[in-house]
């Protein structure tokens, strides 16, 4: 069966019955929709997924722009992954990149200026039928340094206050009657205030971390709701490090569409 058939009967198919199936928002280019993943049982169990059908699932998830020059081919009944019409045409459109079939499939979104001239931009997986968007690589980077920076932090300050908590305990015992000591259990006073005045110095150098990526539009994940509440009732703690895309947004970890 031609796949520019399939689409149309699939589209016949699921429009038919509204209650079924939800027809996914429109999101405009480049948002960021990492916190989410699409799955439609029904389409995986009526339809294989292969290289020939796999474009029209990718259609019904809400990564997809039905703007692209993808989706002109597929009103021409002409397959809307042929190189050969694309190639021709200027603007937003999907390619199919890598494929291991029927597990695995890396669809590249990339704007084409001229028969050899593309602009990447996102790129989104299918994982056993699971379609994911990968996160960019300066927002995974983003997210690592930001963490490195928060923990750090955190240590200098808790180094920082158990200094602070021996000046303390030490002033105190000078003011009470001097008495013969080990040499043991002797201090270095000026030592331990130059550490001190190290690692405050330090900890006043270190800027504070950034704020995390947005969410997609209407989207407000758990831990944002849980930093508001903290932040109400301790307002004076050091901000939760950046979320990172992949060990905090895992396709585990992701809301289903």
């Amino acid at each position: 069966m031609d796949s520019s058939l399939l689409s149309a009967a699939t589209a016949d198919a699921f429009n038919g019955n509204a209650g079924d199936q939800i027809p996914p928002p429109l999101q405009p280019p480049g948002t960021d929709m990492t916190g989410i993943s699409f799955r439609d049982q029904l389409w995986i169990n009526t339809f294989p997924l292969d290289r020939n059908y796999i474009f029209d699932y990718f259609a019904l998830s809400p990564f997809y722009d039905t703007t692209c020059n993808n989706e002109n081919l597929r009103r021409r009944s002409i397959h809307p992954l042929d190189i050969s019409h694309l190639s021709k045409m200027t603007g937003l459109e999907y390619m199919l990149t890598d494929a291991t079939e029927p597990n695995m499939f890396v669809i590249r979104k990339q704007k084409r200026d001229g028969p050899e001239k593309v602009t990447p931009m996102l790129t989104y997986y299918i994982l056993d039928g699971s379609i994911y968007q990968a996160p960019q690589l300066c927002s995974v980077f983003a997210a690592r340094v930001s963490r490195t920076v928060y923990h750090i932090s955190k240590a200098f300050s808790d180094a920082a206050s158990k200094l602070e908590t021996i000046r303390q305990v030490d002033t105190e015992n000078q003011k009470e009657p001097s008495e013969t000591k080990p040499a043991s259990e002797t201090v270095d006073l000026k030592e331990m205030k130059r550490v001190d005045t190290i690692l405050t110095s330090l900890y006043r150098k270190l800027a504070p971390a950034p704020p995390p990526p947005p969410f997609p539009e209407g989207y407000v994940s758990q831990e944002a709701l849980g930093e508001k509440d903290e932040l109400g009732t301790q307002g004076g703690e050091s901000q939760p490090p950046q979320i990172d895309p992949i060990i905090d947004q895992g396709p585990a970890k992701r809301m289903k569409f």
